[in-house]
């Protein structure tokens, strides 16, 4: 064999081997149209834990309970699927005497929502026409803004500008955020200062001053679990806000009734968004609605479903609470197609990555991910690719990943203490905390540890 020939045969082997290092695989995930139950967002389940007893008819309690509640009997209860536990509690529930706080109520409830595998969502509330301040508030010469003798003078209202109402109140929230600020079974926390059900409205509101004093204990209360403004005051939504709150409003699907000439949703609430300057808050915090009623409050008084639904995609809602009401069975359908929209929902169009690498070398890797919910997810999950059975963490802020496109192209570190061979690629979403799969995604491939399988990745040492 000649030199030449010699020559030729080593260049064309160099050229193969070549090829070979940097061939691309590139895998397609085939979508699903699944119903998927995923942190943070979905439809919740109100004072009570996900498979447990649904209230009946149009009413429900605000009364959120003092212990755990029992399971319903296995596949009696037609529900979807929640991930949020959303409870509330009064006052003279949580704080019976001075300074001595009922703090068991809400450890209990962590630990059911984490035993039934959701995360738990508060609102502390002072009063309402039901239920009254703490007994000692009451008797301690605190202030009263209403007289016996007036029209709603069965309950005693608080002068909510005196001093001891601020001191008081102040003193339950921040405690409340000491104990439980950044808790990984707390999902967010409502903005509640005063009136009924501590949402800010009523005929004895203070002054302006007082109302920002109030709403500030929570922003110093709680700096790292997600915040809800209540939407009824407009100076305070905004403030709220404007310092990081998402919103919520409780009258969703409020289409004429059961308030005569008057419409919450068709008419007052689109109008204050829009006066507020409010329509991009959902880009950095989230969105909770709560039905005016429950839906079949809806279907006796004659509503269309649809515009209901719609108006919640309009506002990029992540949470909804139907009240842990039954769905009327013609609506349920609606319902599932609704849940697949609603907050957030992750697609893997398209991953490119080298068929072979080298250990302790760095990897082109390419992703094309699509939301196709309405919302972005608004927790810091860590987007993870593994080879065999190391972890390689990427350096993105899937909190960016806004409804549409998003890309990740980057080279990625292959770990020097893989041993030579073939593995099979996965990805996933992990809890920070944890370094465990955390979302579903919308693709085939998910297997029984959470994770979604790629394809092959060949591994060569030096």
């Amino acid at each position: 064999m000649n030199m030449r020939l010699i020559t030729i045969l080593i260049l064309f082997y160099s050229s193969v081997v070549a090829r070979t290092e940097q061939a691309t695989t590139v895998v397609r995930p085939t979508e699903i149209d699944d119903v998927l139950v995923n942190p943070g967002m979905g439809i919740e389940t109100f004072n009570r834990f996900s498979g447990q007893p649904l209230n009946e008819g149009v009413k429900w309690s605000e009364v959120g309970p003092e212990g755990p509640i029992s399971d319903a009997p296995p596949r009696t209860l037609d529900f979807p699927g929640s991930s949020v536990a959303y409870l509330r509690w009064f006052w003279s529930q949580l704080e019976p005497q001075p300074g001595k706080y009922r703090w068991e109520i809400i450890d209990t409830a962590l630990a059911e929502a984490h035993r039934h595998n959701q995360r738990l969502a508060i609102r502390l509330m002072p009063y309402d026409d039901k239920h009254p301040l703490p007994d000692w508030y009451i008797s301690s010469g605190a202030r009263r803004a209403n007289k016996p003798d007036d029209k709603d003078g069965a309950i005693w209202s608080p002068d909510s500008a005196d001093p001891f109402y601020v001191k008081s109140w102040s003193a339950i929230v921040s405690e409340m955020g000491r104990r439980y600020d950044g808790h990984p079974d707390l999902n967010h926390v409502d903005i509640s200062t005063v009136g009924y059900w501590g949402e800010g409205w009523g005929p004895y509101q203070p002054d302006w001053p007082v109302q920002q004093q109030l709403i500030d204990v929570y922003l110093h209360a709680f700096p790292r679990t997600a915040l809800l403004m209540n939407f009824d005051e407009l100076q305070a939504l905004v403030y709220g806000t404007k310092h990081g709150a998402g919103w919520r409003l409780d009258c969703w699907g409020d289409m004429g009734r059961p308030f005569k000439n008057f419409a919450h949703m068709l008419d007052l609430y689109p109008q204050q968004i829009a006066r507020g300057k409010l329509q991009d808050v959902w880009r950095t915090a989230p969105v909770a609605l709560e039905s005016c009623g429950v839906p079949e409050s809806w279907k006796q008084w004659g509503f269309s479903l649809k515009p209901i639904l719609d108006q919640a995609l309009r506002w990029h809602a992540s949470t909804i609470n139907i009240k842990s009401s039954v769905i009327p069975a013609e609506w349920r359908s609606a319902f599932d197609q609704f849940q697949k929209q609603i907050g957030y929902r992750f697609v893997l169009k398209k991953m490119e990555y080298p068929a072979r690498v080298k250990r302790g070398s760095m990897a082109q890797v390419n992703m094309w991910w699509f939301n196709a919910g309405v919302a972005p997810v608004y927790s810091d999950y860590l987007l993870a690719l593994e080879i065999g059975d190391t972890i390689v963490a990427l350096d993105a802020d899937i909190r960016q990943w806004l409804p549409g496109d998003s890309v990740y192209e980057n080279t990625i570190p292959v770990p020097w203490e893989l041993k030579p061979g073939k593995y099979r690629l996965r990805v996933a979403l992990l809890d920070p905390q944890t370094r465990v799969p955390a979302i579903r995604l919308a693709i085939t491939g998910r297997q029984s540890d959470g994770w979604y399988d790629l394809g092959d990745i060949a591994v060569a040492g030096d």
